[in-house]
């Protein structure tokens, strides 16, 4: 069990290295996917990364504010991608 913890350590530290060092990726807005978050101020959107490892590669990621198809996303990070919308429900509560 020591071993496990001591890898999880060991990947969490990279991750931080790689984010405090201030590298930012472009990625271009492609398709808004939908709203979520408790009152809908979330939106999904799937986005092409320009530049960096992942260049060309599409993921789906959350932004907070106003976005548009064409909106340029300066990202901190492209290893991680959000998840799914799964409910039919587009804004807020069920109400």
């Amino acid at each position: 069990m020591a071993k496990t913890q001591q890898k999880k350590e060991v990947r969490q530290q990279g991750r931080k290295d790689r984010i405090a060092s201030g590298e930012v990726v472009p990625a271009t807005v492609q398709e808004i996917i939908g709203r979520t978050g408790f009152r809908g101020e979330i939106t999904q959107v799937k986005c092409l990364i320009e530049a960096g490892k992942d260049q060309g590669r599409p993921m789906r990621r959350n932004v907070k504010g106003q976005v548009r198809i064409g909106d340029i996303l300066m990202l901190r990070e492209t290893e991680i991608e959000a998840r799914r919308i799964k409910s039919k429900v587009t804004k807020g509560a069920y109400s």
